[in-house]
């Protein structure tokens, strides 16, 4: 079988993954951004029915579980980095097709979730005695992507904090609207996962096949976790955005105050130059010194001002 470009084989062994230039009975099939050729080779080729390539394809696929055709077909949501609208982080969904002679995972869209995790140039860190190790591995190393994504929403609401004590404006309160709407993705998909987990436990395929408790266990435990943080960023981000509304606000009347004093100090001066430089008798046309005297009175009316407005503490 010729291997296309973003259809990949690996077998299963003990220390990892292994690739392999072939299909082989037993082995993992990796597919990412597939071309519409490339879909009708996975349909024909491996007896894929053409909805469910369209459903893991749909970026609103919810995770969900299934037994069809003697398959066992799971649809997980997992994290992604996207620059799309501005929005830094979101999720799409994973598709791993389980079949007696092969296990299929397949995404629309190239990511960190599978890269890492097929890519054999590391060292593995993955146990996989049977396919069911592989798929609770691919859990678990999804649940810890899921940590890492949120840990890095967390830094960065962090740097929006900074910037917001100081601001005006509304560009930092977007930024955080963004990552509020990061964490809104992360809990629903986290969510959903968690009832494919709890039906992947329970599923009769489970029950008939070896598969480390420990690892089942982990998968939950962290998938429970990056629910909790999720909802805890996900409240300080709401309370923060509150907080830091009133905070512009109060800056905006803050610098609104202290043009509007400004404006008042310089018109002391102003007002009674002008009352000298109208054409009327005012006993200073002879005067030597009328410039000065006038300069020095308009000065000690606004300093008599300053004063003023410093002792009720308005600046």
């Amino acid at each position: 079988m010729e291997v296309l470009k973003m259809i990949s084989y690996w077998q299963i062994i003990s220390s990892g993954l292994l690739p392999i230039q072939t299909f082989k009975k037993g082995s993992v099939i990796s597919v990412t951004s597939p071309t519409t050729e490339e879909k009708d080779v996975i349909k024909t080729t491996f007896d894929i029915p053409e909805d469910i390539i369209l459903d893991i394809m749909d970026v609103d696929e919810r995770s969900r579980l299934e037994i069809e055709n003697n398959k066992i077909v799971m649809i997980l949501r997992i994290p992604i980095q996207s620059a799309e609208n501005g929005i830094p982080f979101s999720t799409i969904p994973l598709g791993i097709i389980i079949s007696d002679d092969y296990i299929l995972v397949l995404c629309q869209y190239e990511n960190n979730v599978l890269s890492e995790f097929f890519n054999h140039r590391r060292k593995k860190t993955f146990d996989h005695k049977n396919k069911i190790d592989f798929i609770l591995n691919l859990f678990l190393h999804t649940t810890n992507m899921y940590h890492r994504y949120l840990r890095q929403i967390n830094f960065q609401t962090n740097l929006v904090e900074k910037d917001l004590e100081k601001s005006t404006k509304n560009e930092e309160l977007h930024k955080l609207l963004k990552l509020e709407k990061c964490l809104v993705y992360f809990t629903t998909s986290l969510r959903s996962n968690e009832f494919l987990f709890a039906k992947f436990k329970t599923s009769r395929f489970l029950k008939t096949n070896n598969y480390s408790d420990e690892l089942l266990e982990d998968v939950l435990i962290e998938n429970k976790q990056a629910i909790e943080m999720a909802n805890i960023y996900s409240d300080i981000q709401s309370g923060m955005m509150d907080a830091f509304a009133s905070v512009i606000s109060n800056n905006l009347n803050f610098v609104m105050k202290q043009l509007t004093i400004i404006t008042i100090i310089l018109a002391i001066p102003t007002m009674i130059a002008s009352f000298y430089g109208m054409n009327v008798p005012n006993h200073f046309e002879n005067t030597n010194f009328a410039f000065w005297s006038i300069i020095g009175f308009s000065s000690a009316i606004a300093l008599i001002g300053i004063f003023m407005i410093r002792k009720k503490r308005w600046i």
